[in-house]
């Protein structure tokens, strides 16, 4: 079971370059697209490394203090204008000054500390996305320099974000044609990270690198020139650095899977293998999951798989879904979880991936599930074995491969009394549903529904045909009289009704109200909603619960039935015409009443959510 994976960043930090050419994020956030990463995730070229070796080497000489530097500009009024805006959000701003620069900062910090305070001041949105962690050593301060108080901001020009003067369309031009291949290279892979760029990592700019640009200049604020000025050269790159030391990104080789993705390995962590999915878990509360899929099969198991991710409670029932021949997507959106998933067969395997994260983290999903989808790769010829842990009907009853299977929040009976599938239950078992259901996907809603009688007729969302339909005695039953009730006894556990035997103890209710018939049989929650049978298999009422509060109680062994008399009315008053027995039918055989309850019975599920 190995495992290998390059390119790891373990710092966070950003590179100088920009902060110091005065540039600082304007406009909305880039565009990500999903076109392949390539080179980008193997990782940087010579420039990348070049200026990665240089700020690593910056922050080994730094002493005892570091800053998180947001802006610089040649005009020290400029900058101590900036600096006053900023102070009305942070009280450590400062002005540091050197080399004709004038740099605004947050700190001092600790050198440990601040990579961590850039993280979360960077992911908050609070300070621009190109700010970088700096030692300070192209800089000095003086005492009269550390004293920024806020001011109004009057000028919108002045706030905090907008654009300072750069280079003109000739000299973006002119400095351009100094970059080396390195240096070209290492501007399409940063490109091509956001979204903008996906041909050939190659150094030359032709169209499709002009192109990008443009895109990239006019998604952040800039005139579409496609030609970068010095400034965003610089800072598209840093960009691009620190998001890969932010998201520990690095290229795993899954040999056991058969798959090679980037993950985001500062925020998950392998896990373990368990049949069709390679576990990644969250790392530090991160809240991020990924599983790999990797399993034998063609379109049947493909088609398997999309159904089954679909029953799993980390895909929330509503999102897209596009499935097509030899692939899928499945996304899952809901208040508490976002999920996606992604699979395609080739070669008699099926490999994808299935990403879960918390909804309020969109922001770094943003960067995250572009790496992620773009470079997602089957490689090899070998699958996860599935002996390892077989994806059977047990797994799909309790958990699949380590995940939890979407439950509803109880499971009772009904029974069907029409040939379009409508079905009869007790009205307690669908009371403050978020949703309901026959079995444990076909959707239903209230038709009709009695108060008084605590039962309710439920209509499938498309018409059913059931194998058999409830007959309704016309019948007024003897006290002592026998009875069998089909109900799920277990709720979901059992994937067929069970019927329990008793007696008829009285045609009343409770307080000897008429509607109603008490019973005696061992009933159990999962039974309320199903029908009693007579032994010609005519039903004779529905079992419902005692109604919350009641002042009586049934002592035990006993249980409580609307009677079918009452049930008739209901669906006399939902346009649903009862069909009636024959009133001297001829007592069934148990193999055939044992058949045709669990015909006419169906499971009730009521969904929280």
């Amino acid at each position: 079971m190995c495992r290998v994976s390059s390119g790891g960043l373990a710092a966070e930090f950003r590179l100088g370059l920009a902060g110091r050419f005065g540039f600082h994020w304007n406009g909305p956030p880039p565009q990500r697209g999903v076109g392949r990463v390539g080179g980008s995730m193997r990782l940087f070229r010579m420039m990348a490394a070049s200026a990665l070796a240089l700020a690593w080497a910056t922050l080994a000489v730094a002493q005892e203090q570091a800053w998180v530097q947001i802006e610089s500009y040649p005009s020290e009024e400029t900058a101590r204008a900036r600096a006053a805006a900023y102070a009305g959000e942070f009280p450590n701003v400062q002005v540091l000054a050197g080399q004709g620069w004038h740099a605004i900062v947050l700190g001092p910090y600790a050198p440990d500390e601040a990579a961590g305070a850039l993280a979360d001041l960077r992911r908050s949105g609070r300070v621009p996305r190109d700010a970088f962690v700096t030692d300070g050593a192209d800089f000095a301060m003086t005492p009269a320099e550390t004293e920024v108080t806020a001011e109004p901001v009057a000028d919108p020009a002045a706030a905090p974000g907008a654009e300072v003067a750069d280079e003109t369309p000739n000299e973006a031009r002119a400095s351009e044609a100094a970059l080396s291949k390195e240096e070209r290279m290492a501007l399409q892979e940063a490109l091509q990270w956001y979204g903008f760029y996906s041909a050939r990592i190659d150094g030359s700019f032709g169209a499709g690198t002009r192109a990008s640009m443009s895109a990239w200049q006019e998604a952040n604020g800039f005139e579409p020139t496609g030609v970068l000025t010095s400034r965003q050269r610089a800072t598209l790159v840093a960009n691009h650095t620190a998001d890969l030391a932010e998201f520990g990104f690095e290229t795993v080789t899954e040999a056991e899977a058969g798959i090679e993705i980037t993950l985001p390995l500062a925020l998950v962590q392998f896990d373990h293998y368990e049949p069709p999915f390679v576990h990644f878990g969250e790392k530090d509360g991160s809240g991020l999951r990924i599983m790999l899929i990797s399993e034998p099969g063609g379109a049947e198991a493909l088609a398997g798989l999309y159904d089954i991710l679909q029953t799993l409670e980390v895909m929330p029932e509503t999102g897209p879904r596009e499935r097509g021949e030899k692939s899928f997507t499945i996304e899952g959106v809901s208040a508490k979880v976002h999920s996606l998933a992604y699979a395609e067969t080739r070669d008699g395997m099926v490999k994808g991936y299935l990403v879960v994260w918390n909804p309020a983290d969109a922001a770094r999903m943003e960067r995250i599930l572009p790496a992620v989808q773009s470079s997602f790769r089957p490689v090899g010829a070998k699958a996860l074995d599935p002996g390892l842990v077989p994806m059977d009907d047990t797994a799909r009853a309790g958990m699949l491969s380590g995940l939890a299977l979407r439950q509803p929040a109880r499971v009772a009976t009904g029974f069907y009394v029409d040939d379009k599938g409508h079905v009869a239950t007790a009205l307690a078992n669908v009371a403050g549903c978020a949703k309901v259901t026959l079995g444990l996907e076909t959707e239903a809603r209230i038709l009709a529904q009695s108060d008084q009688g605590g039962i309710a007729l439920l209509a499938p969302a498309a018409p059913m045909a059931p194998a058999a339909i409830a007959r309704l005695s016309n019948a007024t039953p003897q006290p002592g009289a026998e009875i069998q009730v089909s109900g799920y006894s277990y709720g979901a556990r059992l994937p067929a009704p069970v019927l329990t035997f008793g007696n008829l103890d009285a045609a009343e209710g409770l307080m000897g109200e008429p509607g109603f018939a008490r019973l005696a049989a061992p009933l159990m929650a999962g039974d309320m909603g199903g029908p009693v049978l007579d032994a010609s298999g005519a039903v004779l009422g529905v079992t419902i619960p005692v109604p919350e509060g009641s002042a009586r109680q049934l002592p035990s062994g006993l249980a409580l039935a609307a009677d079918a008399a009452s049930l008739g009315q209901l669906m006399q008053g939902a346009g649903l015409p009862p069909t009636a027995s024959g009133g001297a039918d001829q007592p069934l055989s148990p193999d055939d009443l044992a058949a045709l309850s669990t015909a006419i019975t169906v499971q009730v599920a009521c969904w929280a959510d």
